[in-house]
């Protein structure tokens, strides 16, 4: 079926993590493929991974990955409220692309009304341009100590009378309880407008789950639309931070192309963004790649990466405090491979003075790179597409590099672009390593400095295609054990309402 202009559906998750980015993902390229014009859509995201947008703003990671799902270029109207958190109690708020200030949880209620009419504004202005508008959920429904700010579950859902599917991770166990539960906890008035369930991540013999499932048809009035495989394709472009804690190797390691593997260690910054910089690397067969949180997992590393952070005066602070700041020096000076990405780099710099992120004024990086950091309040929001040497890549980030005495690394129109000493290198440029022959080129050069002689990066690689084939997978996915015409049946509003579920917690007239 084609569903008419301005039909939306909010697929919302039992957790974070329980798959909702990716089978909106899915859902899009699924709905592109049939020559359905759909846009991504997620009120509110609290990641500190994102991108650039064409129009000059700042959205989550994910929403730019449905965009091209979609087919669409990333664009702030696709995720107008970002919140990108700097420390367990606070959060920088990015509204429309731009930072606006620093909220806490508390205060955050005084933002609610104003967001909402920010939100309203730009889902309405998609569902007038569209005819799909796959909206996206936030963490869960269930945490109903956060419904009097809710804007983007069932806060968004009974706004704008959306419809609304349920994802469980059944990977995790328990799944028909976090369905049963998720519906349950919430009052008649949000239960009315769940319609449904997806199981995602299943393994084993669907005959088995058959039964659960009926009964929780039974005991919750909704269907369950599809019981969607697992797939350990599919890893690439991790929403936040819990999936990076979640594991230790990166991606699947394939066997190498030469006769040696290259070892990279990427350290796991407490407050770390924009981790899927490191995932370009794990593509490459040979290249065996981890998450690191103590010196000792660094004694055996070709390589060491410092990625982004949202918080770099603390995560330098973090790094002394678990001795990783001597590891990663003492790496370097025996000739060693270091990388440091946007606040990475920073770290590697002489001196960091940020009055605008931690407030603590100047204090002293690693020495790796000769060069200075100073803090400023705008900014600095930039993507580089097909620059004069080919590359891709974008920046975000508030330290600008003030003095600089360090070899320039490579350059574009010739102004540096990034800094080198040695086998140190550092920029600000996330998505560099997309880049297919810079990628090789440089893991050449990184094999050579760390006596791998054998390694070769493979001839064939191109991440932009692994992106795609991941999201032409998911697509694959749904397809195949998704009713799809039952959920686009969706779009026309929600179903008659199901029966209230009536505990001693919630579902109470």
């Amino acid at each position: 079926m084609t569903p008419r202009t301005g039909g939306a559906l909010l697929v919302a998750g039992t957790t974070s993590e329980a798959g909702k980015s990716m089978v909106v993902a899915g859902l899009c390229r699924l709905l592109a493929r049939k020559g359905i014009r759909v846009a991504p859509f997620k009120a509110q995201n609290m990641s500190n991974n994102s991108v650039v947008t064409v129009d000059g703003g700042e959205i989550g990671r994910a929403q730019g990955v449905q965009a091209r799902a979609a087919g669409l270029a990333p664009s702030v109207r696709f995720n107008p409220i970002l919140l990108k958190p700097g420390s367990d109690h606070t959060s920088q708020l990015v509204v429309r692309g731009r930072p606006v200030g620093t909220v806490g949880a508390r205060d955050y209620i005084t933002h609610r009304d104003r967001l909402a009419g920010v939100v309203a504004e730009e889902l309405d202005g998609l569902r007038a341009e569209y005819d799909v508008v796959l909206c996206e959920g936030a963490g869960s429904p269930a945490e109903i100590n956060l419904r009097a700010t809710d804007l983007a579950n069932m806060g968004l859902a009974r706004a704008a009378s959306l419809p609304v599917v349920v994802v469980g991770d059944i990977d995790r166990g328990g799944v028909l309880a976090h369905l049963f539960g998720t519906v349950a906890v919430l009052d008649p008035q949000d239960q009315a407008l769940i319609a449904g369930f997806i199981v995602n991540k299943f393994r084993g013999d669907p005959t088995l789950l058959a039964p659960g499932l009926e009964q929780l048809a039974a005991l919750t009035g909704r269907p369950t639309y599809g019981v969607l495989p697992y797939s350990d394709e599919l890893w690439l472009d991790a929403e936040d931070s819990v999936s990076v804690a979640a594991r230790e190797v990166v991606g699947m390691p394939t066997e190498p192309h030469g006769s040696q593997w290259l070892r990279v260690a990427a350290v796991r910054l407490p407050r770390i963004s924009n981790s899927t910089d490191i995932e370009a690397l794990a593509c490459e067969p040979g290249v065996a790649v981890r998450w690191v949180v103590e010196p000792a997992q660094l004694s055996d590393a070709d390589v060491i990466i410092l990625p982004g952070s949202k918080a770099t005066v603390a995560d330098l602070q973090w790094l002394r405090e678990r001795g990783l700041a001597d590891a990663i020096i003492g790496h370097a000076r025996r000739g060693g491979v270091v990388l440091g990405i946007c606040g990475g780099m920073q770290m590697l710099c002489r001196r960091i003075d940020d009055t605008v992120e931690s407030g603590t004024g100047a204090v002293t990086g690693l020495d790796l790179l000769d060069a200075d950091v100073v803090f400023a309040a705008e900014k600095v929001l930039r993507r580089w597409e097909a620059a004069a040497d080919g590359l891709d890549g974008y920046e975000i980030h508030h330290g600008r590099i003030r003095r600089c005495a360090a070899d320039a690394w490579f350059e574009v129109a010739g102004v540096p672009q990034g800094l080198r000493n040695a086998q140190v290198f550092g920029t600000h440029w996330h998505g560099l390593f997309d880049n297919d022959d810079f990628r090789r080129s440089w893991l050449r050069r990184a094999a050579v400095a760390a006596g791998r002689d054998g390694f070769r990066p493979a001839p064939d690689v191109c991440v932009t295609a692994r992106r795609d084939g991941q999201l032409d997978l998911m697509a694959d996915l749904l397809s195949a054990h998704l009713d799809l015409d039952a959920v686009l049946a969706l779009l026309d509003g929600p179903p008659p309402a199901a029966p209230v579920i009536t505990t001693a917690f919630g579902g109470l007239p």
